[in-house]
Parts: C-alpha cells; structure tokens; sequence
C-alpha cells in the first residue's frame, strides 16, 4: 500500500520497458534524420547493399553531429521531461520530485547513453529489466525514471 508521504518512485508505475523501446527506436530514426542531413551536407553517402549506407563526413562534421545529438537529448529531457521519441507515452522524472529533472541529471543520463547504448541498447535493456524501478545506469545516476506521461 502507497501513501501520499511516500516517495514519487513508489507511487507510481515505472513498468514501461516496451514504450521505452519503442521512444528509443524512435529517438534514434529522429537523429538518423539529422546525421543524414549533415552528411548529405557536408560530405557523400552511398549505399551499401539494399538496407545500408555509409557517411563519409568530415571529423569536424562528426563532431557538430554529437554535439547536437547531446544537446537533443539534455535539452529537451531537462526542460520537457520528453525527446520526439517519447511520443509514446513515456517522460522522464527527477524521483524525488516528480518534477522534469532539469539540465544536470539530463546531462548525467546523456553522458551515460555511451555505456547504455553499447550493444544496440543491450546494456540498458538488460539493466532496465533487472532493476526494480526500471532504471537504466543513465537513470539510477542522475536519480531520474521514466514514467507513463
């Protein structure tokens, strides 16, 4: 039984593991688009194969790319709780609070996406499922969750 005292993690349902894959997948299609973009832009694509291609860019290019692929995810998940992605029905939350986490814990769970994201998001698909409060590292460093909007 939850009460009203209790912590925001505890009252609320943080079981949203498929809507998280689904905003993932989505997330990475949204800044797939934009690496299109500026390579297309700034250096060649060609394909490889029928399900493939490849971008050569220049390492400036690449840099501005993870800058702004950085300043996505820290931007709109501090001030909006919400990344294009989550248009499935999921935010992110400070745990305490319940309030959007702000730009530092977004950052911590940006920084973290380099562990996370290893083997296609393996990592924290394993984590997320083993930890009672669906947490990926990304999440249990910046003390944030991610909840049904």
């Amino acid at each position: 039984m939850t009460t009203l005292n209790a912590p925001v993690a505890d009252r609320i349902d943080v079981h949203v593991t498929g809507r998280r894959v689904v905003s993932t997948i989505l997330d990475s299609l949204v800044l797939g688009g934009a690496y299109a973009l500026l390579a297309g832009a700034s250096g060649d694509i060609h394909t490889v194969g029928p399900w493939n291609w490849v971008a050569d860019t220049s390492p400036l290019a690449s840099l501005l790319y993870a800058l702004l692929a950085a300043a996505y995810f820290i931007l709109m998940e501090g001030r909006f709780g919400q990344t294009l992605g989550k248009i499935t029905g999921v935010r992110v939350i400070y745990e305490q609070s319940g309030a959007v986490p702000g730009y530092a814990p977004a950052t911590i769970r940006t920084v973290l996406r380099l562990i996370d994201g290893l083997i296609g998001y393996l990592v924290a698909f394993v984590v997320v499922l083993s930890s009672p409060r669906r947490q990926r590292l990304g999440d249990m460093a910046a003390h944030t969750l991610v909840i049904r909007a």
